[in-house]
């Protein structure tokens, strides 16, 4: 089997590199290869980053009068003299030498660079033409093109070279990975290098379309979806209590896993409550609008935190499907984009019906009455209306229980007592199971509150104008809708499904820049939080539009979608860089290759539970809780908690299902950067700390499992024999080089003596864990194989998808 080159650890400087922002603005080397400037592409960043703040959309802090983001009126005052950047007085106030005159201002500190001043000149000797924002236009694409052809014409332009195919162990990791999240067996390793030798394309697409089908995709898929819907077990403010949702994160798994289009995927979230005959999986889906932080804080005003959960689902929603930064126009108009004050609260209007209360804790009022819903059957618990979601085995169980009691009311007519009784009992034991089961956040739409325009955001200022559900006024503008002809209030449906409309230029865009970035680790524009003036102007703005258009053309398919970019040249890359690449594209902008990559932090902790063998696979139900330190939970009060973790095949599920704390956030995964998951995460940060090294070596989830790794291979046939050579296969799907199996053979034999002179230490060191040790091996054995597993276990290649 070919071996794969251990890659070196990513130094500091590379990782600054990778998340370094420069001033907002795209360095040449990473602009599009067409000749002449564009203002979308080379000058809006510059305005937006250093200009637009005082001299954009906001009237209440605008300096002199001058708005720089529309031509008329920047030619009207005389920033701009099309032609003749000599006349022009944004040209003479950047290259003013004196303080009081200089743009941008000292106290801003921000400064042009010499190019940037250069290229401000050439523009306005070019005529100073404005264009639309690239993410506010339809896309478009050009027939017959493709993510390769694409990415190949501009290589071209660039005079560079793709990479060559990844070796074929490095490629099925790489789809395991990206696909279900699960490392290959060695036994898929063996049996894709004889297909792949035999016909690589028909192998590549044989496992592309088995890994799709795989129900683990669901749960891949689903770990950013959570981070962005900001899915949690806990309420997060206060005392931070837990709160079952764990249906709705079963819903987004099936979702993705019977590749239910997006759009309709959308609607059920924002508002599948409302849609006619809604079905139990629709109302689930709805509770996303009651993820949400809550507090029962004693003293708090129930307005204020009304205000705050308003607040914060438009900052979700906005976030989550228009990767727009809404959340600034909570106080004033957007200082950048086209967003206005009016835009946010209309947007929060829609989400006004919500029942619910800002203060749980006694004093908070509910806009209408309970009783109605209570009568109709819906139940309240401590946090507001619930929906029971029992799991499979508990519906199997009532579908028995309901099939039952329908075979006793047949037989007689009345029932006589023993029937009676029977009746009655599993009527008591159904009930008992309904009790038992999971439970959601129900979403139940009443009388809606009043929304005003709230003046700086003051929750207590009520002289702002009453404001309607709408969608932002700009990307609305030249809708075929007559507004003033509407006279029935608009609800979440009406905003999910503008949300997904071909009016939307947004929506798509965002969530194939969002997958692209997950794939290559990066998105084709930057931030995947923000395609808004202070994002980024795509790398390859065309592929961006040619997915966009791909993903709705096939009914937004995310399958379709997945497969189309998993299945290109582009992305089955090798992702090791020649010496010349790094130097002109270190962040791999152009994509003349692929990116290495380390996995999430769920996905680091599944890969050890997968290859030691511990691994629960089994999908959905109730998060679990896993090895936690103890007194982890000591700060957590009103009440006072101590965590108890689970016993048995629970320890071992996936780290998707992990109790997700808010306030104390499991500390393997947050050593590994999860999100808390208090507001919405598009993307995830990536740090590279000693915390992390020492959270791989000593948490007992990864202890135990470099434990059950060394068990595993040594009661196979072979026994020691050739250990090291099996250890490597199953982690890193590859023989260990000779150099490797050196090493790690003095490392073997100097943990041996080691454990010989000291039981004691074998004896504590295989004591961590709560899965059983073997009684056929010499505890003194086991303990040297499991510290050379836990080696294997700790390298960078076994965390990194290359």
């Amino acid at each position: 089997m070919p071996a794969h080159r251990i890659a070196p650890l990513p130094t500091r400087l590379t990782l600054a590199l990778r998340h370094l922002a420069i001033g907002g603005v795209l360095v040449p080397s990473l602009l599009p290869a067409d000749e002449g400037i564009r203002y979308g592409r080379d000058i809006r960043p510059i305005l937006s980053d250093r200009c637009f703040f005082c001299h954009g959309t906001d009237a209440g802090t605008r300096k002199g009068k001058l708005r720089l983001d529309l031509r008329e009126d920047a030619i009207a005052a005389g920033a701009f003299v099309p032609g003749e950047p000599g006349k022009s007085h944004l040209i003479e106030r950047i290259h003013s030498t004196d303080d009081d005159d200089v743009m941008p201002p000292l106290k801003s500190h921000k400064t042009l660079s010499p190019s940037e001043k250069q290229l401000l000149s050439d523009w306005i000797k070019a005529g100073a033409n404005y264009e639309s924002h690239w993410a506010y236009t339809p896309p478009k694409r050009e027939p017959s093109q493709s993510i390769d052809t694409l990415i190949a014409r501009d290589l071209k332009q660039r005079k560079l070279r793709p990479s060559p195919p990844a070796d074929p162990t490095t490629l099925l990791r790489r789809l395991h990975f990206d696909v279900t999240g699960l490392p290959p067996s060695p036994a898929e390793v063996i049996a894709f290098h004889e297909a792949h030798a035999e016909n690589p394309r028909t192998a590549v697409v044989q496992v592309v379309d088995q890994l799709l089908a795989s129900p683990h995709f669901g749960e891949r898929m689903a770990i950013s979806w959570l981070d962005s819907v900001r899915y949690a077990d806990s309420v997060g403010y206060h005392g931070d209590k837990e709160r079952s949702a764990s249906p709705f994160r079963d819903y987004v798994i099936t979702a993705f896993n019977s590749d239910q289009p997006f759009d309709q995927f959308t609607i059920e979230q924002l508002a599948g409550d409302l849609l006619p005959d809604a079905t139990p999986s629709q109302k689930i889906a709805a509770s996303y609008n009651r993820l949400n932080q809550l507090s029962e804080e004693g003293g708090i005003q129930d307005a204020e935190y009304l205000a705050k959960y308003q607040a914060e689902r438009v900052r979700t929603t906005s976030s989550t499907w228009l990767g727009s930064t809404m959340a600034c126009c909570e106080c004033h108009d957007h200082k950048f984009d086209p967003f206005t004050s009016k835009d946010f609260y209309s947007f929060a209007a829609y989400f006004s019906d919500i029942l619910e209360k800002g203060a749980w804790n006694g004093d908070g009022r509910y806009q209408e009455d309970t009783a109605k819903w209570a009568q109709q059957g819906i139940v309240f618990d401590e946090w507001g209306p619930v929906l029971s979601a029992p799991t499979n085995a508990q519906q199997e169980q009532l579908s028995k229980i309901d099939g039952r009691v329908r075979e006793l009311n047949a037989q007689a007519t009345p029932a006589s007592p023993e029937i009676a009784g029977e009746i009655a009992r599993l009527e008591a034991e159904r009930n008992a199971i309904i009790k038992a089961a999971p439970t959601v956040p129900a979403t139940i739409s009443a009388t809606p509150r009043e929304i005003r325009l709230l003046g700086r955001g003051d929750w207590q200022d009520k002289s702002g104008p009453i404001v309607s559900p709408a969608p932002p006024a700009f990307l609305t503008a030249h809708s075929q809708e007559n507004p003033a002809a509407e006279t029935k209030r608009k609800t979440r449906l009406d905003l999910a499904r503008w949300i997904v409309s071909k009016d939307n230029p947004l929506t798509a865009r965002v969530f194939v820049n969002r997958l692209w970035s997950r794939l290559f680790g990066i998105g084709l524009s930057r931030n995947t939080g923000d395609l808004g003036f202070q994002g980024e102007y795509p790398s390859h703005p065309e592929l961006l539009d040619w997915l966009a258009i791909e993903f709705v053309e096939n009914h937004w398919s995310v399958k379709h979608l997945m497969r189309t970019i998993l299945l290109s040249e582009t992305y089955q890359q090798s992702s090791t860089p020649g010496s010349a690449l790094k130097e002109v594209d270190p962040m791999n902008r152009q994509l003349a290759r692929q990116s290495q990559l380390r996995l999430p932090a769920e996905l680091i902790r599944d890969n050890a539970l997968a290859v030691s063998g511990l691994l629960n696979p089994a999908i959905g139900g109730p998060s679990a809780k896993p090895y936690q330190p103890a007194g982890y939970y000591r700060n957590l009060n009103f009440p006072e908690r101590t965590y108890q973790p689970d016993k048995g095949a629970l320890l071992y599920r996936r780290g998707l299902y992990t109790h997700w704390q808010r306030t104390f956030l499991h500390p393997m995964l947050k050593a590994f950067d999860a999100p808390a998951r208090e507001e919405c995460a598009t993307e995830r940060p990536e740090s590279n700390t000693p915390l992390q090294a020492l959270d791989l070596l000593n948490d007992p989830t990864f202890t135990e499992a470099a434990r059950a790794l060394a068990t595993l291979l040594l009661t196979e046939s072979a026994g020691e024999t050739d250990f090291i050579s099996r250890a490597t296969l199953r982690c890193l799907n590859r023989s260990p080089s000779e150099q490797e199996a050196t090493i790690l053979t003095r490392f073997h034999q100097q943990e041996l003596a080691r454990f010989t002179a000291d039981p004691e230490a074998a004896a504590q060191f295989l004591a961590v864990g709560e899965s059983p040790l073997p009684k056929d091996i010499p505890p003194v054995r086991l303990a040297a194989a499991t510290s050379v597993a836990r080696a294997i276990l700790n390298l960078h290649e076994t965390i990194t998808r290359y």
